[in-house]
């Protein structure tokens, strides 16, 4: 089952109020997957030498000035936020790489949820109402978001097995549907260096398209390669520092539909996610072809 979202601000009014029409869009799909919800949005880029570290800890009681302390006295903390004993978010000043690196050398027992200089991704267990407030996702502004709640059928349900999954620096996916070859594949990648957290068939697919991207594939060739190494059922939902794609597996079997209109790009598994954008009724809307990638943003590739 499972419900995805993303839409694409192309005006400044989008962008201005991202988090509300993201989080509306989710809300229509929750009775799509009631268990888990989570989205990514993006804003607020970093300069260069600064990147931002969602966070999530498997320990309930975690110790927030103590984790700031040591990323303060590693990297360097520019900012931070704490979103439940479990979440918190930091700015530090060092690049995504770099970050990345010393957390997982240094503080192996947290979760790297989401690093880059434009990413922040934020999920859990719950309907998406509650995880959407729990975060405060509704005040958000930003550039574009993507949105998925869970119905679990293939790995338990928890923080970490919840979508959206990011595996590269400000790269995460959504997915609807469900891969065949995934545990292959998975092993195939740990051989080429991809790190994986679940058992979940999406940190797959997000793992693949990183391995492609560091192997220098524009995002749309790493998609269009999802049409031959991805056995399966499938609609992706992509975010990257740039924009967002789509793509949907040969057959398309599993629901997808989009919408454009001049201030906004956006998809959803059911249109009822879309008619709640302002100007829907004058959109253009149409079902994505099976086998095609759509993407929007700035230089994409």
């Amino acid at each position: 089952m499972c419900g995805i979202i993303g839409i694409y601000s192309k005006s400044p009014t989008i962008g201005e109020r991202i988090g509300e029409h993201a989080s509306r869009m989710l809300e229509q799909l929750a009775d799509r997957g009631p268990d888990s919800a989570g989205m990514a949005v993006y804003r607020d880029p970093r300069a260069s030498g600064s990147s931002k570290l969602s966070l999530y800890s498997p320990e309930a009681d975690a110790d927030w000035p103590a984790i700031g302390a040591a990323l303060a006295g590693g990297l360097g903390v520019e900012s931070d936020r704490v979103f439940s004993p479990r979440h918190a978010l930091f700015v530090v000043a060092a690049d995504a790489d770099a970050a990345q690196a010393w957390v997982r050398r240094h503080l192996p027992a947290l979760r790297i949820v989401s690093v880059g200089r434009t990413i922040e991704l934020y999920k859990d267990a719950g309907a998406p109402r509650d995880v959407i407030d729990r975060f405060g996702l509704r005040s958000m502004s930003g550039s574009h978001a993507l949105g998925h709640t869970r119905m679990a059928t293939e790995s338990r349900v928890t923080p970490e097995g919840s979508h959206p999954f990011s595996t590269g620096l400000d790269l995460c996916l959504v997915h609807n549907g469900s891969l065949s070859n995934h545990n292959r594949l998975r092993r195939a990648l740990q051989r080429e260096g991809i790190t994986f957290q679940t058992e979940n068939d999406s940190e797959v697919a997000a793992g693949y398209l990183t391995w492609r991207l560091r192997c220098g594939d524009t995002l749309e060739e790493a998609l269009a390669g999802c049409l031959k190494d991805l056995d399966g059922f499938y609609t992706f939902a992509v975010g990257t520092e740039d924009g967002f794609a789509v793509l949907r597996d040969p057959i398309a079997c599993k629901p997808a539909v989009m919408a454009e209109t001049d201030d906004w790009v956006a998809m959803a598994s059911e249109f009822r996610a879309l008619a709640v954008l302002p100007g829907a009724e004058q959109a253009t809307v149409w079902e994505p072809e099976a086998g095609r990638v759509y993407s929007w943003g700035r230089a994409i590739a």
